[in-house]
């Protein structure tokens, strides 16, 4: 009779007391044990499942944590997270106070570096190495992880460009399974897919040609291979290249047929795999798809539209488009900064290009945007999905300085939606000739209408409205969030608060402001988005600038530090943003 081996194993000193013919029963365990917790808790689950055979043999060879072990974004590390003494605190992941679901330096000794992003790791790791041969420490060795998808970001290159210049002692795995979170696109993963089928490609190894020692491909889930190829790598020396072909969702059928969804599929069925059926009720649909079904509308009428999305076609929902006019909607892989410049050459044509990316991802494409789009005003429009606080994805994913860190940009309109129907009709006032950059911000999650698809009319740029009027107070919203006042007007006194839906952040609507800072001497703005530079910064520039020195303004947003994971309204509860938080603070007023 087996015993379980995964119990007794809490950090890989007692993984390495194993033998070699112990570790496939183990890979079986550590496999039944993410998909036992991750069915109930949620999570990242395909990725993870693909690595576990390669995250036991890295941990079995190196000497972790002396040895220095990088996760490339970090979906695939929940394996490393079990094996690194959290197996008994496995199941508060993600969740609120528990641990994170990505690589986090303060965890862990066993996190080498903080992950969420792609394309970090590489440069990370070389930075490490060059500091161990610095300091004196020339056995120590550095291994980055990173995926098929990643490794073709711009940032992954010129670490590669780096790294292969020097007699680090680096080595680099590539995970290559054909995914990202949707299917690897490019003519890097082209290359890869005929390296893989043993076409005549070694003469012209890439990246033998940037000086580093190649081997494979070899079969990821292949334990004794694993090892005695990693055990090898570990005498030579310079930078080192292991290609390493996985199956995402490797252990649960259903998984490895359906990759894309069981990147993070939600709640499932353990044994089957099937996903738990959310309750039957007629919902609003998610912003992402209000966007990607409009923007389908508009293309089909409106011949100059493309649309544009970093990797992320499914979970921005770009697919529509993809779908039905493949020929104007283009996932470029992993390259936030391709996207931003490639939209405004795009531009510069005529064209109309609706540049989907998650606000967490744009920060990554700051110069682009300033240099390439708002410098030449350019009409590229910006749809930066995951606005705000996006839940158990945490700190890494939080897409809450975007108002902040585009204000500042001149040309540039900045728009927040208080719903569907305003996130619609801004879209369709884009595509009738505006002539500036323009960025549309919305969060994730569901919108408040079942029944959204209305004719679409033009907004006045720049201009606010006032939503429910009152002769005391004047709340001042941007975005989706103004929908929490609008909740809990039935609880607030009559005729106490006005609600303004102030939607352009910039240009600010100063007649309006004018006639709210005249008559209210107490004016609260809320945003979901952070308290330092964004919308209640811009409202106190307006009172500066006007000297309005009788109004108090109260902000309500989200406070200057970085948010932890959990759910949204846990997170919401906690920085004092929920509805009955902000009922609460405006009774006391």
């Amino acid at each position: 009779m087996k015993t379980n081996l995964l119990q007794h194993i809490n950090s890989p000193k007692e993984l390495r007391k194993l033998y070699n013919n112990q570790l496939p029963q183990l890979a079986k365990e550590l496999r039944d044990f993410i998909i036992d917790i991750v069915a109930t808790k949620e999570g990242h689950l395909g990725a993870s499942l693909g690595v576990v055979e390669l995250t036991i043999a890295l941990h079995y060879v190196f000497d972790t944590p002396n040895d220095l072990l990088i996760w490339d974004v970090g979906h695939q590390a929940y394996g490393h997270k079990i094996l690194t003494e959290r197996k008994n605190i496995f199941h508060t992941n993600r969740q609120l106070d528990g641990i994170s679901g990505f690589p986090k330096r303060k965890e862990s000794v066993y996190d080498a570096f903080g992950t969420g992003h792609s394309s970090t790791s590489i440069s990370a790791a070389l930075g490490m190495a060059i500091a161990s041969k610095i300091n004196g420490d020339f056995e120590k060795h550095h291994i980055a992880v990173i995926g098929d998808a990643s490794i073709a970001s711009g940032m992954a290159f010129e670490g590669l460009n780096h790294a292969g210049a020097t007699d680090a002692n680096l080595l680099i795995i590539l995970n290559d399974n054909a995914m990202g979170i949707d299917p690897s696109v490019g003519a890097l993963k082209n290359y890869f897919t005929n390296v893989k089928a043993g076409k005549k490609v070694r003469k012209n190894n890439i990246i033998e040609a940037l000086n580093f020692s190649y081997s494979g491909p070899i079969d990821g889930h292949d334990l004794p291979a694993l090892i005695k190829e990693l055990e090898r790598l570990k005498s030579i020396k310079g930078p080192k290249f292991l290609h390493v072909i996985t199956t995402k969702g490797k252990g649960l059928k259903i998984a490895e047929q359906d990759q894309v969804k069981y990147h993070a599929p939600g709640k499932f069925n353990k044994k089957t795999g099937e996903l738990v059926p959310k309750i039957n009720e007629i919902q609003a649909p998610k912003y992402q798809d209000v966007f990607g079904k409009t923007l389908l509308e508009l293309a089909r009428k409106n011949s100059k539209i493309v649309g544009i999305t970093p990797a992320m076609p499914t979970g921005s929902s770009l697919k529509f488009m993809l779908d039905e006019i493949p020929e104007r909607a283009f996932d470029v892989g992993i390259a936030e900064q391709h996207a931003v410049t490639l939209a405004a050459g795009m531009a510069t044509q005529g064209l109309i290009p609706y540049c989907t990316i998650y606000s967490t991802f744009l920060q990554r494409a700051y110069d682009q945007i300033i240099h390439d789009v708002a410098l030449q005003n350019l009409p590229v429009i910006f749809c930066i999905d995951r606005s705000g606080l996006v839940g158990e994805d945490g700190a890494t994913h939080h897409g809450v300085f975007d108002i902040a860190y585009l204000r500042c940009i001149p040309n540039l309109v900045i728009f927040a939606p208080l719903n569907e129907l305003e996130l619609r009709n801004i879209m369709f006032t884009a595509q009738t000739g505006i002539n500036f950059p323009l960025a549309i911000r919305y969060p994730r999650g569901n919108a408040t209408l079942v029944n959204w698809k209305l004719p679409m009319h033009l907004i006045k740029i720049g201009k606010g409205e006032l939503v429910f009027k009152g002769n005391e107070i004047a709340i001042l919203s941007i975005g989706t969030i103004g929908n929490s006042i609008i909740e809990i007007e039935k609880d607030l006194p009559k005729n106490k608060f006005s609600l303004y839906n102030m939607r352009f952040v910039k240009p600010l609507d100063e007649d309006l402001l004018h006639d709210i800072f005249k008559k209210y001497k107490t004016i609260i703005t809320i945003e979901n988005g952070t308290i330092i530079g964004g919308f209640y910064s811009a409202i106190l520039e307006f009172a500066s600038k006007f000297e309005y020195k009788n109004s108090k303004v109260i902000p309500l947003a989200i406070p200057d530090s970085f948010i932890e994971h959990g759910k949204v309204y846990e997170l919401f509860n906690k920085i004092n943003l929920s509805n009955e938080n902000i009922l609460k603070m405006l009774l006391k007023l």
